[in-house]
């Protein structure tokens, strides 16, 4: 899934890091995809998001934040949460559940926050809206990249695996 995961978003956005727990095995990655690792071990998402944010730091000025496991990623879906960032600092699909935070657009700028935020012993991604301008984007209005919103589907079961292979084309 992270392959198809890396290519789906690289139609959109350049360059690509990939970032991996100290020591976890990645497979072969497409040439001129980074790779950068966690330095605080099980600090959860927030540090992943924390360290790709500063691997990305001296060339884009934003990034999309997405996980490996929503291979249903689709390239529109990435350029319309982009586009509506404005002024914001963060900006993520949410609906009436919870927010998105794998699958929105970050500054680079916000990694000291995030930092600290990690130094507290605060893990969740959402806490840093309370830092940071942010925008919460109802996920309606990403319905016209997305129809389906299969952008935010995770597969986190070897069966919702198994069942999406039935489900999907994945020739791409």
């Amino acid at each position: 899934m992270l392959l198809r995961v890396v290519r789906r978003l690289a139609k959109v956005a350049e360059p690509v890091v990939v970032v991996a727990a100290e020591g976890q095995l990645l497979p072969v990655l497409p040439s001129g995809v980074a790779v950068a690792r966690d330095v605080r071990p099980a600090a959860g998402p927030l540090e992943g998001i924390r360290v790709g944010l500063e691997a990305l730091a001296s060339e884009v000025d934003r990034a999309f934040v997405a996980s490996c496991d929503a291979p249903l990623l689709v390239p529109q879906f990435v350029r319309a949460v982009a586009d509506r960032l404005g002024a914001a600092d963060v900006a993520v699909p949410c609906d009436e559940h919870h927010a998105h935070c794998l699958a929105g657009v970050y500054r680079v700028s916000v990694a000291p926050v995030i930092d600290a935020l990690l130094e507290q012993g605060i893990r969740r991604p959402i806490a840093l809206f309370d830092q940071v301008p942010s925008r919460r984007i109802d996920v309606d209005e990403l319905r016209h990249a997305d129809p389906d919103l299969t952008s935010l589907r995770n597969v986190n079961t070897p069966e919702a695996y198994q069942a999406l292979l039935q489900q999907f084309d994945f020739s791409d």
